[in-house]
């Protein structure tokens, strides 16, 4: 009997969750085992049902997806991911990769697009698309590839840091949920004012509201 391949899908927004289970559900060899809305529901899930394959919305209420990857990645190294994102690939498809991704793909895409990259993470293969392969092999062919918006200089951790504080969370707050001091958000913070090149803190909290916003 063929192997049908068990899917979890982590994704905070109901109506894209749903339909991404349904166009799943039609496939014969696979099925959605568990739907998960934030990172701590992700983590049980995960632990319990244990998947074949993820499918992570990079942003969720809580915590970025790229944070849920990596904890996923230590639990079962190799474990097929599609990163599901709105947000341009220029910004994260190359974070995600590093993490241990092996697909990203846009909200956007046609169904049958989706479910292409689904089988293509499923088979051992990485999903990009060409514009995404493009600027990775752009970059293996020049000494210096120039981030064409300052947020992309900031590490992974900074722009989780940059992402919470544009979604209205004080220092506080951001350290219990990244599991670190207040004092080492506050380093963050002045790293991130350094490379963003702003004076002040209200100055880059205007940044940070302004850039989630356009998101």
């Amino acid at each position: 009997m063929p192997h049908t391949a068990r899917i979890l899908i982590v994704d905070d927004h109901p109506v894209f969750r749903k339909g991404l289970a349904h166009l799943i559900n039609e496939e014969r060899d696979m099925t959605v085992c568990g739907e998960a809305e934030d990172v701590d529901a992700a983590r049980t899930a995960f632990e319990e049902l244990e998947p074949d394959m993820v499918i992570i919305d990079i942003t969720l209420k809580d915590k970025s997806g790229l944070e849920l990857l990596s904890e996923i990645q230590s639990l079962r190294p190799k474990i097929p991911a599609l990163i599901v994102s709105m947000h341009d690939e220029s910004m994260y498809a190359e974070r995600a990769f590093r993490l241990g991704a092996m697909g990203y793909i846009m909200k956007g895409e046609m169904s049958d697009t989706i479910i292409q990259a689904i089988r293509q993470v499923l088979s051992g293969s990485i999903y990009a698309s060409q514009t995404m392969v493009s600027r990775m092999v752009g970059r293996l062919s020049r000494k210096s590839d120039p981030a064409s918006h300052p947020v992309e200089s900031l590490s992974d951790r900074e722009l989780e840091v940059f992402q919470l504080m544009g979604k209205g969370f004080q220092r506080k707050e951001i350290a219990d949920l990244l599991g670190v001091s207040a004092k080492t958000v506050g380093s963050y913070r002045e790293l991130i004012k350094k490379k963003l090149s702003v004076n002040t803190s209200g100055e880059l909290m205007r940044e940070a509201v302004e850039w989630v916003s356009r998101r």
